[in-house]
């Protein structure tokens, strides 16, 4: 079973992320609807560091869906960019940071980095 994308906020969220651009920065709200409940999540982007709280202020990127479709992406199941253009979500702002999205949360459990595919080659040989 995969993680819920409030689960990973809580817990893998934050911290250094190496595979993030060194130029990234800037800050996005997360907002998760709910039955009628919005839960806000605030991320801080300063290079390759992240740092979450729990903050309904104005961000450089505000994202809005339903909770499914952010545990879809936090299960690597949907591509932020393709929610955004079937619109089961909304995005305002910098919208450059949310292909930042994909690199924090998890990919599918099964993906790998293209980057290992000529050493696990050069491995079989």
């Amino acid at each position: 079973m995969s993680v819920s994308a409030v689960e990973h906020l809580a817990r893998g969220t934050a911290g250094r992320h190496p595979e993030l651009p060194e130029t990234t920065s800037g800050t996005i709200r997360l907002d998760l609807r709910d039955d009628g409940h919005t839960e806000h999540w605030y991320l801080t982007i300063d290079r390759q560091d992240v740092r979450v709280e729990r903050l309904a202020e104005e961000a450089d990127l505000v994202v809005g869906a339903n909770r499914e479709v952010f545990d879809r992406i936090a299960a690597g199941r949907l591509h932020p960019a393709a929610a955004l253009l079937r619109n089961d979500l909304a995005a305002r702002g910098e919208l450059k940071l949310l292909m930042t999205l994909r690199r924090i949360f998890p990919g599918p459990p099964d993906a790998r980095d293209p980057r290992d595919v000529p050493c696990e080659r050069a491995a079989a040989r």
